[in-house]
């Protein structure tokens, strides 16, 4: 039986630092390595080529980063990873089996590159949602085949819940894999907003969203919180 192959996409604006830290990591274990980059001010463009990593470049936006980074790619599956996210060991390895065995895609449970209580508790609620509702977003590093992804026509080109939105779909396409083994993420959202105030508006972005109301007008509760570097990567 032939290697399931392994493509990972990184969105980036602005992320030189995240990509000294965890590019190296990426470009060890899967097949392909894309920098899909928004427009960097910085190194982030020249860090991950010289590192190694194939680079496309385009406008800013997280969805479209992601479908252009896709589309530069043969691989049979594509991981989508956060540029300041980074995966555990035996995280390839463990997707190839999961797609092996049927799934058609999924993500990781998660912990926060923080000693901070608060955070560590949220982390913990958050793998116990995302147990729950199958439902692994954006900084747990998605996965799926390439066949399930280009059924679905890829990413919406919205300005944020592009990842809520394809799990949910996703999930409607066949079954889905929560994988045990945890990606660690940057806290600087939450530790930067403030937590209490991020976690509200988060949980607030996503019930208006259910209720019906375009990503377009959500996006302007999500970005005022942000700084630049965030929007993307």
């Amino acid at each position: 039986m032939a290697t399931i192959t392994v493509a990972t996409i990184i969105p980036t604006l602005n992320e030189e630092s995240s990509l000294l830290r965890h590019l190296p990591a990426a470009l060890s274990a899967a097949d392909e390595v894309v920098v899909s980059d928004g427009g960097s001010r910085d190194a982030t463009v020249r860090v991950a080529d010289e590192l190694g990593a194939r680079v496309v470049s385009g406008p800013a936006g997280r969805g479209p980063q992601l479908n252009r980074g896709a589309a530069s790619t043969r691989s049979d599956v594509l991981l989508f990873l956060h540029a300041d996210t980074g995966l555990p060991e035996g995280a390839i390895p463990a997707i190839r089996q999961a797609l092996g065995h049927g799934k058609v895609g999924g993500g990781f449970q998660v912990r926060f590159d923080t000693d901070h209580r608060v955070m560590a508790v949220g982390g913990r609620l958050v793998n116990l949602r995302t147990r729950l509702t199958r439902s692994p977003l954006g900084d747990q590093a998605q996965f799926v085949s390439r066949t399930t992804f280009n059924d679905l026509g890829g990413f919406r080109e919205w300005p944020i819940l592009e990842d809520l939105d394809f799990i949910r779909r996703m999930k409607r396409r066949g079954e889905i894999v929560v994988l045990p083994l945890e990606v660690t993420t940057s806290a600087r959202r939450y530790l930067q907003g403030g937590i209490g105030r991020t976690v509200a508006i988060n949980w607030l972005i996503w019930a208006l969203y259910l209720a019906g109301v375009p990503p377009e007008r959500l996006a302007r509760l999500y970005r005022p919180r942000q700084a630049p570097a965030d929007r993307a990567g």
